[in-house]
Formats: C-alpha cells, structure tokens, sequence
C-alpha cells in the first residue's frame, strides 16, 4: 500500500478502494490544494460515464499559466463496454482516454488530474489501466482503506445510466443498435455517429459504418478515435493500404496512443514493409514499453530482417513479461536457432512445450529440428513422428515439406551433423508417400 502523502504526489493521481475510502482520500487531497494553492480552480469535465461520447473531451479552457484540477470521481465508468464479437469503440478504451489527459498535462503545466477508480471494475473491463500500460505508467496510485480519516461520505447512489452509457452497457448489440440510434437521432455530433458506426461493425453491418466514419472524418477530420476506428473498418473491408493509412493517421495525430502505432505495424507487416513496420512498432513501445505484443512483432520483424541480436533482445523481454506465453519461449527458441545457438533454442522451445496444451504441430516440428542440431536425431525422430501422425493430409505434407527444407538448411549450415540423415531419409520417404 501506498503510504498516504504529505504533499499532492504527482500531477496525475488516482484513489483506489472501496467507494466511501477513496471518495474520502480525495476530498482530503483536494482541501489540502486548496490551502496550498487556492488559485486552483476545477476545469469542467463532463462525468466518467459520459467520456466516450464526447469530443472534444479536454476542457479547451485549460491555461498554462493558472492552477487549474481535473477531478474526476469513478473513472472506471468511463471503461464499461458490453460490446460483442471483438468490437470495442476505441472512446471506452483505457490507453486512448488517458493519453488524452496526458497530452492536456503536457501543453499546460499547472494542470492536474485527479480521480478514484473501482479496481475490480477497472480490472473486468480495462486490466491495462491497472497493469500501468501505456499513459498510465505516469499515474501516481494511492490505495484508500475504510481508515482513511475522514469521515464517511454514504454510499453513492446507484447511478440511473441513460442514452449512450446505458447502450454501451446493455447485454445485446440489438439494445445497442437501438440506443445508438436513438442518441443519434438526438444529436448527429461526432461522438455519436463514432458510437453508432463502431455498434453497426459489431453486428456486420459494414456498410452503414462506412458511411457513418466518413461523416465522422468530414466533419472531425483531426481527431485520431475515427482514423483509429477506419482503420478497423478498413480491416473489415480487407483494404490492408488504406487502413495502414488510416492507422498512420491516427498514431501522428496521437502519438501518446500505442495501439494505433502497433496497429499501423501489423498492417505495414502485412504489406511487406517490415522497415515501416519495425518504426511503428518503435513508436508504439515509445507509448508503451511494456506492451507484450508490440515487443513480439519487434522481434518478429527484426528476424525477418535479419536483425537476430535485436529479435532476440525482444522475445527475452516478451518472455519477462509474460512468462506463462508459450509462443515467446516459441519465437525466441526459432531466433537462437537462427543463430547457431542449438542448445539455446532447444530449451526455449521445451519451454515454450512445456507452457502449450494444444502441442502446436509447426512448434513441435522446430523442437524436434533442435534436438537434431543438438545431436539427438533419434529424439528428434520420435517427435517429428508424433507431431505429424494425424494431422490432415494437406496440412501434413506442406509441414513435412517446410520441415524438409528446414533440415536441409541445417545441414548446410553443419554438413558434419552426428546422424542427420535418420531424420533426413525419413522426411524424404514420407514426402514420397504423401
């Protein structure tokens, strides 16, 4: 537990515990900055629950050269998205919301944001808050207990959500088509018609969501959630340019944004500009260095390039974060082996076995290729037989050839190989038969 400061901690703070402690924490906060700097004045924000709908969100009267205090009371309302089939509207989005206050804290100074949080809430629908990801890496936390020294406050009343909260958090995406529309319907602004395209994508409704992130970037064409969300809809359409376009746009408007920077490297990897690509990736560690994703594409597209010290530095610091992610161990054993590193490699890709239930075939077929670098052909042989048993045919033949060519290299690389070929003759003799 954080012990309770005796001056303001940062400029970015949030309370977390139970409701009545850290509403009670943050109250005793702000009447200390009032007596330190009673100029302070509360910048009008709307509630947490409205945060995703609105834009622009940041107070435009914030002034570099007066106090002024972002206060905002259960920011985990801001998160809550029931939305199905992989969709989520970037606006409820941890890492895009508090990028937003971290840009506002980095042009004026005097600023500063406070806030309580519901951690279970936070951890149900925005664990990266909680994980320290991306902006929130700068929060200062301060963990609130029933005995924080004032007095209770009585519970909140349970608030009564309408219009866009209430869709955003109904059970089916039919609620929220309705709701979506109805706040449409009321007021065509941008966040609305953002809201009511990302609803339209989640029930397959493509068409209509083009349409409506087209008058989203007429009307808002600076503002990075609608590239973030043409970007997806571009993925939906399968136009792998535009939405590598559309992702760029959204990562130079909001560089603080890491998922746009890794989005926008995946789609660059997919149109074979791994150089692009590796930039981007760049810039989304830039936002976020601890980004377990955006570290593994670093390492894959360094292998591609043949940058293997760096792919490997990657994969080690994918592992350190995510130890139990079995296709870390996988990538880093497949870039020792790469380099010659035989041993190495076998013991990341045990590792990696070790941690995957499903026992990937292509990820069993490299273990079987390292234990036969590492001199074991008979092991090798054994695992090769018991990957490939009962795999469909085509999906067979095109693993025994990759693994073929795979071995081939191998012996190139070592023509002096103890017993290559009790692997090499049989790969040969099932490819015959195949």
């Amino acid at each position: 537990m954080r012990p309770w400061p005796q001056a303001w901690p940062a400029r970015l703070v949030v309370v977390r515990g139970p409701a009545a402690a850290r509403q009670a924490v943050a109250h005793q906060l702000m009447a200390r900055l009032a007596v330190e700097e009673p100029s302070t004045r509360l910048l009008p924000t709307p509630p947490a629950h409205e945060w995703p709908f609105h834009h622009p969100l940041v107070p435009e009267g914030a002034a570099s050269d007066e106090p002024g205090l972002v206060w905002v009371p259960d920011l985990h309302d801001a998160f809550v998205n029931t939305q199905a089939n992989a969709t989520r509207l970037v606006t409820t989005q941890p890492l895009y919301l508090l990028a937003l206050w971290a840009e506002c804290l980095g042009a004026h100074p005097g600023v500063r944001f406070l806030a309580t949080i519901d951690a279970d809430v936070a951890r149900a629908h925005g664990p990266e808050a909680l994980d320290g990801r991306g902006a929130w890496r700068h929060v200062s936390w301060i963990d609130a207990t029933e005995s924080a020294g004032s007095p209770d406050p009585g519970a909140a009343p349970v608030p009564a959500w309408a219009g866009l909260p209430l869709a955003f958090r109904a059970a089916t995406p039919a609620e929220r088509v309705s709701g979506a529309g109805r706040a449409l319907d009321a007021a065509r602004t941008p966040a609305h018609l953002l809201a009511m395209a990302s609803v339209c994508m989640e029930v397959n409704d493509v068409d209509n969501a083009g349409d409506l992130l087209h008058e989203v970037l007429t009307v808002a064409p600076d503002w990075a959630a609608a590239h973030f969300e043409q970007g997806k809809w571009c993925l939906r359409k399968d136009d792998m340019p535009a939405a590598a376009a559309a992702f760029g746009a959204a990562t130079r408007l909001m560089p603080g944004f890491p998922s746009a920077a890794a989005n926008w490297g995946a789609t660059l990897g997919e149109l074979d500009r791994p150089d692009e690509a590796l930039a981007a990736f760049s810039a989304a560690l830039d936002a976020d260095p601890d980004n377990p994703q955006a570290l593994n594409n670093v390492g894959v597209v360094s292998r591609e390039l043949g940058r293997l010290a760096d792919s490997e530095a990657a994969f080690r610091a994918v592992i350190r974060l995510t130890p139990e992610l079995a296709f870390g161990h996988y990538n880093l054993g497949h870039t020792l082996f790469l380099q010659g590193r035989y041993q190495a490699s076998l013991a990341a890709y045990q590792a990696g076995q070790r941690l995957d239930p499903a026992r990937n075939p292509v990820q069993a077929s490299r273990l079987a290729l390292a234990k036969l670098a590492t001199g074991d052909a008979a092991g090798a042989l054994r695992d090769l037989q018991g990957c490939l048993a009962n795999l469909p045919r085509d999906y067979r033949r095109q693993l025994l050839g990759d693994t073929q060519s795979v071995a081939w290299a191998l012996l190139s690389a070592a023509p002096d190989l103890r017993d290559w070929r009790v692997v090499g003759d049989w790969l040969a003799a099932e490819l015959a038969r195949a």
